[in-house]
């Protein structure tokens, strides 16, 4: 039965679809927010967003945070004060094993792992002192993404999707791409609506599956479907669904749910030409890396799929690097000179073609991309040459719509141990994405159990010195 009310359902997605383009004026604009287009409460420099997260815990001082002190002080014993680490003893000080080198006009330091990368650092601003409340995966990626340590909260992508509407009517507002080999810490956490409406979670895409969405199409052997059972079926549903909403005041899980039906109708027309990433011309193709084996073609495939995604409305894309789990990530507890190089190969060449392609096709212009993680590592020795979890300071940087390029804001200390000089948190980050939106953080908020819930808490300041 249950199977059977499944296929019922996806096979009506398309009646859904062609009722609802019946009705469509051609001269109507999408049923989107299009007024707060230019920003909620001032004026907006940015339309859309892709955040590039990198699962695990990136380390800042085998990449962007350059520290001489690491190299003078490699193998001493140093005590810095430290009371506690998240998985182990701390161990001798350990210097980036990889080269360093100025890039750009700005002569910001990156090391040889991001090669690419280094070379678009004129449009980057750097926040190279943000910290996180928290050293342990799970409380610290739910800080990075909702704003808070525990579950149950809006991520910024549905927080953004509530307050500003969609920008397209065939495809979502909030789209996450994985890493092909599965789902980060916290799993579907991270990419929650929490107490907003459920139209606001995040549409999860793996283009790499054989069904990059789960039940968008009918299933093929559904053939006891038939034009006249279509139209009595919903008939039903549509008196279900209304005694439902009549004895249900206030609950909008129905009326959401009727809304991804009818998305999930459009998708069947829009979302095919969307992921066929086949449209491209090969140059496009070979620019972000897309025929690279396994990992790396699936990482370069989601942030071809980001830009053509991007260019087609969807208002908020979050593109995932590393999985769960002790291994395929970011976080580097046995051996940084082995297990950096291979996940940093993974996003160098088509992050940097990402932003390659958003210049050059005019859109960097209303797209803001920001490259983040849950935390750093630290500057001492784990397991003989890994690096243990470290919330006091890591490196976040933005591009694209309203930020200036060649920045950087705050310092961490001379070890890239702590955060010393104009410490961020997530709060200031949001803060000043949501800026970037035109959306004042301190009014976006939501009344739920008696308080007025926002994205970043009670904190946060927007950081003025990266904004054009």
């Amino acid at each position: 039965m249950q199977q059977h009310r499944r296929a019922f359902l996806t096979t009506n997605f398309g009646s859904l679809a062609l009722s609802h383009l019946l009705a469509y004026s051609q001269d109507e604009k999408p049923r989107s927010r299009a007024e707060f287009n230019g920003g909620l409460h001032h004026r907006a420099k940015a339309k859309k967003v892709i955040q590039i997260f990198l699962n695990g815990g990136m380390s800042q001082m085998d990449t962007f945070d350059y520290k001489p002190e690491l190299e003078k002080r490699h193998g001493q014993q140093i005590d810095v004060g430290l009371k506690a680490t998240a998985t182990g003893t701390p161990g001798p000080v350990m210097k980036s094993p990889f080269t360093w080198k100025r890039h750009g006009q700005c002569g910001r330091y990156v090391t040889d792992v991001f090669p690419r990368l280094a070379q678009h650092v004129d449009d980057m601003a750097f926040l190279m002192a943000m910290s996180s409340k928290s050293n342990v995966h799970g409380p610290a990626s739910y800080l990075q993404t909702t704003g808070f340590q525990t579950p149950g909260f809006p991520c910024a992508g549905a927080w953004i999707a509530y307050a500003l509407g969609r920008l397209s009517d065939n495809l979502p507002t909030f789209i996450v791409l994985p890493d092909s080999r599965g789902l980060p810490y916290n799993g579907m956490g991270n990419f929650s609506c929490g107490f907003l409406p459920t139209t606001y979670q995040g549409t999860v895409v793996n283009p790499s599956s054989p069904t990059p969405i789960p039940d968008l199409k009918a299933d093929p052997n559904t053939r006891f479907i038939t034009p006249e059972s279509n139209e009595e079926g919903l008939k039903l549903l549509q008196a279900i669904n209304s005694e439902y909403a009549r004895t249900r005041q206030g609950d909008s899980r129905l009326q959401s749910r009727i809304e991804s039906y009818e998305l999930a109708a459009k998708m069947q027309l829009s979302a095919p030409e969307a992921f066929d990433l086949n449209r491209e011309p090969a140059k496009i193709q070979s620019l972000y890396g897309i025929e690279r084996p396994h990992a790396e073609g699936s990482f370069a495939r989601n942030c071809l799929l980001a830009r053509r995604l991007c260019e087609r409305g969807v208002r908020f894309i979050q593109i995932w690097s590393g999985a769960g789990g002790p291994a395929n990530n970011w976080d580097n507890h046995v051996s940084i000179p082995k297990e950096l190089p291979p996940i940093a190969k993974q996003v160098d060449q088509p992050v940097a073609a990402l932003l390659t392609d958003l210049k050059a096709r005019g859109m960097f212009e209303d797209t803001l991309v920001i490259f983040t993680t849950e935390f750093g590592r630290m500057p001492f020795t784990q397991s003989g040459t890994g690096r243990d979890h470290n919330g006091g300071t890591f490196v976040t940087w933005l591009a694209g719509a309203g930020i200036k390029g060649g920045v950087s804001y705050g310092e961490s200390d001379e070890f890239s141990y702590l955060a010393v000089k104009n410490k961020t948190t997530c709060y200031d980050l949001y803060a000043t994405v949501l800026h970037v939106l035109g959306i004042d953080h301190e009014k976006l908020t939501v009344r739920h159990n008696g308080i007025d819930r926002r994205l970043t808490d009670v904190h946060g300041h927007v950081i003025q010195s990266i904004l054009n």
